[in-house]
């Protein structure tokens, strides 16, 4: 059974970091690209960021890129978005993705 499971989101100032998780169970991560989304109340869910299983290539959203990045940790079956220097705009709730397969989601809520 394939399941995704978020965590790390939480309250954070502005300029600040926090470094979301996703733990996959029922296949191996590493086999399959694996992307985050994120939505904001009001707004269409948005693409952040992915990692492809295949050489290890990196895409981010202009609104994130050079701040936000993606890796993996392939013993743990976990994959990690590390998020500096968070601005008000990053607030949303955030989701790890592969295929059909989301995982619950985790707030992340940046104040200023």
């Amino acid at each position: 059974q394939v399941q995704l499971m978020e965590s790390g989101g939480g309250l954070v100032q502005a300029g600040g970091s926090l470094r979301l998780s996703c733990v996959a169970s029922g296949y191996n991560a590493s086999a399959y690209s694996m992307n985050w989304f994120r939505q904001a109340p009001g707004k269409e869910r948005e693409f952040v960021a992915s990692l492809s299983a295949i050489g290890d290539m990196t895409a981010y959203s202009d609104s994130v890129k050079g701040r936000f990045t993606v890796s993996r940790d392939s013993a743990k079956n976990t994959h990690y978005l590390q998020m500096n220097s968070l601005k008000i705009e990053d607030t949303a709730v955030y989701y790890c993705n592969r295929n059909i397969f989301w995982g619950q989601g985790t707030q992340v809520t940046v104040s200023s």
